[in-house]
């Protein structure tokens, strides 16, 4: 099993959590198989969530011009003076869609306010070696800018051409319209995508006894390697956002300076899952939510019945009402994890982030009803050569809607500008280990 679990420092990380909440006080997703289907379920407690939160910031952003982006950074970094200090997007304003101006708004219209683009992915299973697969989705820049001569070619061994692997939020997938709207515009950026589909997402099935969740990164390493040894000219880009942003979080302090990717960025992450989780009990605004992802999570169980109720407590899992209920019985019953708090200590990417040796972008909301700011470890951000961190006052949980019509997601454009301006500086981070081990794919 790849989980390991160390009773002293869950009692350590505990406290560091609690220092976190501290200080952030202080100083101041998801579907029956994807983000919608759970945001649909939200939806219906829209006006009461609306009424309740009362957080409507019309006017600020008119009067304003929107809220500026805060950084947080070392000092004298060359990280903020050689990329940062180019990027004009973190150096202005979030303004929000007028009817979207609140984070509700921008969290539970998700995935209607922004019409997915129309395109297909090219699929690749991808099969590890526990025997499970999945599903790599790609959409590469020729599918978009090429000609139609071009549209089916594939990507050359030698290709230079940066690649830019997508981690989704979590019951979300490719198909998800924020997740296609960063594929596209990457795409357009002459840049490659491919979306690292979680198991038992994407219409693909479980096919062995091992389950992601939040803390594992051994599917994440295992694609990335695997790239590495199928491309080894092409720099590779990381983007993950909600749980995404942890398991990507997690994964970058986890393999340090052996790390083989150029950049990453994270978006709107939990960053330490036992402060959200407190967090999520915390109000009647936020248990609304804490029901909605619980509903999604059972939804992709359902999906994948058959496994959950050979590894699982499947009675549990259908009594389940909030995320805590349903990690104690799926997750923690997976892995043999004694309890839910347990789980969130060992999962949490905040106590990695000082070990992150690639140039990091992590944006996140200080609205955010999901992911809340609390969560932020603003120290170990600060203390990071590697890490910058961009905050705003307004933005919800991966919503950063921009324009009359809601047309574009601010975090998608910043997210591609810093990647275009890192990948042109001496900072981009030097492949410095190869392929450890080899993963079959084939093409379907």
């Amino acid at each position: 099993m790849e989980c390991s679990y160390e009773p002293n420092k869950d009692i350590e990380d505990e406290r560091k959590s609690n220092e976190r909440m501290d200080s952030t006080r202080a100083g101041l997703e998801l579907q029956p198989t994807s983000l919608e289907g759970v945001l649909a379920h939200l939806s219906k407690e829209f006006g009461f969530i609306s009424l309740a939160g009362g957080q409507f910031h019309f006017f600020d952003h008119f009067f304003n011009g929107g809220c500026r982006v805060k950084l947080t950074y070392l000092p004298g970094s060359e990280l903020h003076q050689t990329v940062i200090s180019k990027c004009k997007l973190l150096h202005g304003r979030y303004s929000a869609t007028p009817w979207l101006a609140s984070p509700h708004l921008q969290t539970i219209l998700l995935p209607y306010a922004c019409n997915p683009p129309a395109f297909s992915y090219r699929r690749e299973i991808f099969h590890s070696s526990d025997g499970g697969s999945f599903a790599l989705d790609w959409l590469l820049s020729s599918d978009v800018l090429g000609s139609s001569a071009h549209k089916n070619t594939a990507i050359s061994k030698n290709s230079s051409t940066p690649i830019v692997i997508v981690v989704p939020g979590l019951t979300s997938d490719s198909s998800a319209p924020y997740v296609k709207s960063l594929s596209l515009d990457s795409a357009k950026q002459g840049w490659n995508v491919v979306v690292c589909n979680h198991r038992g997402m994407g219409g693909i099935s479980f096919s062995s006894s091992y389950f992601y969740n939040a803390g594992k990164t051994k599917d994440l390493r295992d694609v990335v390697n695997y790239l590495v040894g199928s491309y080894p000219m092409a720099p590779k880009f990381l983007v993950g956002t909600s749980i995404g942003a942890n398991i990507v979080g997690k994964y970058l302090g986890e393999d340090g300076d052996k790390c083989p990717v150029a950049g990453a960025a994270v978006i709107c992450g939990p960053w330490d899952l036992l402060i959200c989780s407190r967090f999520l009990g915390r109000k009647l605004v936020q248990r609304v939510y804490d029901r909605a992802l619980a509903f999604g999570l059972k939804s992709y169980a359902q999906l994948n019945k058959a496994n959950y109720v050979k590894y699982a407590d499947w009675e549990g899992i259908l009594k389940s009402r909030i995320l805590r209920e349903f990690d104690m019985s799926a997750t923690c019953a997976v892995d043999g994890i004694e309890t839910a708090d347990t789980y969130y200590r060992w999962s949490s990417c905040a106590s990695y982030v000082q070990d992150v040796s690639v140039p990091l972008l992590c944006i996140s909301a200080m609205d955010d009803p999901v992911c809340t700011a609390e969560a932020i470890p603003w120290d170990e951000c600060r203390e990071n050569k590697n890490v910058v961190l961009a905050t705003t006052n307004h933005g919800g949980h991966l919503g950063y809607f921009e324009g009359v019509t809601a047309s574009s997601l601010w975090w998608v454009r910043t997210v591609n500008e810093f990647f275009g301006v890192l990948r042109s500086s001496p900072l981009i981070h030097k492949q410095k280990v190869q392929t450890q081990e080899q993963c079959s794919s084939q093409e379907s």
